[in-house]
């Protein structure tokens, strides 16, 4: 971390007190040496951080808008369905594009199209078009443009970075999330309430041109080696290396035991009605808390870069995970189980950042792209797929009985990964391996 003692002063007290508090205080705390040292990232990191937030408007604003012309859950559920397909289709495609053409363009290429698709959504609730055809096509297009922009804004990362600082980034990336997930539908609730639908897209659009900025101003990025054109075979050698290579599988492998089996949001707008009482403001408490967990975590991170093991670190979090949630699912205390979420939502934060920083590394630069085309793929899907997954089980054993089942289900099928391939165990940041 770089110093930040003025010059002649010294860094400790006379015996090691305040001043070395101040050092302590330094290696707990969110490191923000890539911000300090990188123009490029620091203006990447700005421009996602404000589009995050307008993104997130419009996720919410959409959801409404379709509510408010059906009258319908099912339709506004159709609007997940919509953008998944893409999604997967785009993210796995669009992780070829990345390796195979410069990542900067790539990048600015998807961007302008989610640009545009936040000026479509301005003028469909400007003009009032009132279908929602036309707000699913748009969901359809922005979900395909984020799956081709973000594997190649992650693979630009390890080539303005040094691989020791990508941990304190990636966790400063977990804090841009966060913090969208916690006030974009808080400011977008606000904005609509106040001034329509038509505002909260024009607040996305304006927004979104810091990111648009961020992606001008950085060099040409082209690939290192020459690869072969893009496509479903580029796509196929990829998922053919990864199937090779266990410690860059178990990232992929180990999250979505935790997403799929132990996802309990699909139950809470059960559980706020029959265990915590309360009803929609109930199921917003719930749904915060993780994010929150999760930011907190965040802010004190500054740790995480001295962190060697960081395979074990990633199981260690994801039991973790299984376990908030079990007990989640076993307690009737609302404040507790806020807690609970909580706990859950900073140990995936600490897994998603070495989960994002052992694929960044491990990977060679020609297939970055690719593999974090998958990481989009799984990130995105595994919540989706554990929707599905809680609420088949909450209908056979109940909400409380389905998510104690699937905390303690995470928590075994990790350990069942780690008897497979225990040398993830081992990983060492010092001596990165895929294998």
């Amino acid at each position: 971390m770089i110093a930040t003692d003025l010059p002649g002063q010294p860094s400790r007290g006379i015996y090691g007190g305040a001043g070395h508090d101040d050092e302590v205080l330094r290696r707990l705390v969110l490191d923000l040496t890539p911000l300090k040292v990188s123009a490029n990232y620091r203006r990447l990191w700005l421009g996602l951080s404000v589009a995050q937030i307008g993104q997130q408007m419009t996720t919410l604003a959409v959801g409404i808008q379709v509510y408010d012309l059906t009258g319908s859950s099912f339709a506004v559920g159709m609007v997940g369905a919509f953008a998944f397909v893409p999604l997967v289709a785009f993210g796995l495609y669009g992780g070829s594009i990345s390796d195979t053409y410069d990542r900067r363009k790539v990048a600015l290429v998807a961007s302008a199209g989610l640009w545009l698709c936040s000026l479509l959504l301005v003028m469909q609730s400007a003009a009032g078009w009132n279908q929602t055809w036309v707000l699913y096509a748009v969901v359809a297009a922005q979900s395909a443009f984020f799956a081709v922009n973000n594997p190649a804004r992650s693979a630009i990362l390890p080539r303005i970075l040094p691989p020791e600082m990508l941990p304190a980034a990636n966790a400063l990336t977990t804090i841009t999330w966060n913090v969208g997930f916690t006030l974009g539908p808080l400011l977008g609730g606000f904005i609509i309430f106040i001034s329509g639908f038509t505002a909260a897209y024009i607040v996305d659009a304006l927004t979104f041109t810091a990111a648009l900025y961020a992606l001008f101003r950085l060099p040409p990025i082209p690939p290192e080696a020459e690869v072969r054109r893009a496509g479903w075979a580029a796509v196929w050698e990829g998922l053919t290396f990864l199937r090779t290579r266990r410690n860059l599988l178990m990232t992929f492998l180990v999250d979505l035991s935790a997403m799929v089996l132990a996802q309990p949001r699909a139950l809470f707008p059960a559980l706020a009605a029959t265990t915590y009482g309360g009803g929609a403001r109930t199921v917003g408490y719930l749904s915060a808390a993780p994010a929150i967990g999760a930011l907190v975590a965040a802010i004190f991170s500054g740790w995480l870069g001295r962190i060697r093991l960081q395979g074990l670190m990633v199981v260690v979090m994801v039991c973790l995970w299984g376990g908030c949630v079990a007990l989640f699912g076993a307690t009737s205390w609302l404040a507790l189980g806020m807690l609970l979420l909580a706990g859950a939502g900073a140990a995936d934060m600490v897994s998603a950042v070495f989960r994002s920083t052992i694929l960044q590394v491990a990977t060679p630069d020609e297939l970055r792209g690719r593999l974090q085309g998958v990481f989009i793929v799984v990130v995105a899907g595994g919540p989706r797929l554990g929707d599905v997954v809680a609420g088949s089980a909450a209908t056979v054993l109940g909400e409380r009985v389905a998510i104690v089942g699937g905390g303690l289900a995470c928590i075994m099928a990790t350990l069942a990964l780690v008897a497979w391939h225990r040398r993830f165990l081992a990983y060492d940041a010092r001596h990165p391996s895929a294998d």
